[in-house]
């Protein structure tokens, strides 16, 4: 793969409902944040940005078939989002798109629908501290991290997480009140990586911190597809395919002359 095509999509709520508070920690936007900090971290990388406002959410088939990997941001208005726009989003990511969902994007129509579990947890926002505790330092989303990463004012996410088994558990969260969370997931769904991240919530200037900028930035890197351009989704086809015999497999084999 040449470049890679990252497309930040942000819920973009808050940047007008909480202007004040949103002006002070994201001048910029949270999405706009996130895309710079990949930008800064990422050479070989185009990023575009997207929000819950654009026409078709900003993720046209025009945008996605741009994308390589979509990030996902979103809180006060998952309802809001098209349940056409998750169902495309849903095929691309079968057919090798990657996604990292963050922070409260658990709850995410997306996300829900990739895991097919309820994707609750616990949570308290207390300006909290968390500790993001690497249970994996060999895989390429932990690369260049510390151990752990110190997150000074944050909210906390806690366990029972309602997720189906990570096929890889990266990293562990840990708070002041004792409570632990699974806060990097990885699974693959069809051809495509799925990554969940759960630092950087809207209050708190987590997406400026630079080791989670560096996490989002391998993760990017991990969700990748191995090949870019056309991707076609596996499904099951209309009609039953015909029938194969033992002299089609013999005609087919290398060597074998039908």
């Amino acid at each position: 793969m040449s470049q890679l095509r990252v497309t930040v999509w942000g819920e973009n709520v808050h940047e007008q409902r909480d202007a004040e508070m949103m002006q002070r920690i994201y001048p910029d936007s949270m999405h706009e944040t996130i895309a710079a900090g990949l930008r800064k971290n990422l050479d070989d990388v185009e990023v575009r940005t997207a929000t819950l406002q654009d026409p078709e959410h900003g993720l046209t088939d025009e945008v996605l078939d741009a994308t390589d990997v979509l990030t996902w941001w979103g809180h006060a208005a998952h309802a809001d989002v098209s349940d056409e726009i998750v169902d495309k989003v849903h095929q691309r990511v079968l057919a090798g798109m990657g996604l990292l969902v963050l922070h409260s994007g658990h709850f995410s129509k997306i996300f829900i629908k990739l895991m097919g579990t309820s994707c609750s947890l616990q949570w308290r926002d207390s300006n909290d501290t968390e500790n993001v505790w690497t249970v994996r330092p060999d895989h390429p989303i932990a690369e260049g991290v510390p151990h752990p990463i110190r997150i000074e004012g944050q909210e906390m996410y806690g366990e029972y997480f309602d997720i189906p088994q990570p096929d890889e558990l990266i990293f562990v969260s840990s708070f002041t009140g004792g409570e632990v969370f699974r806060s990097g997931c990885t699974w693959r769904r069809g051809k495509g990586k799925v990554f969940y991240f759960s630092p950087g919530d809207q209050a708190y200037p987590v997406y400026h911190h630079p080791d989670v900028q560096r996490v989002l930035a391998n993760g990017v890197r991990w969700a990748a597809p191995s090949v870019s351009g056309n991707r076609e989704v596996p499904g099951i086809v209309a009609k039953p395919a015909p029938r194969l015999t033992t002299d089609d497999f013999e005609r087919v084999r290398p060597g074998v002359q039908g």
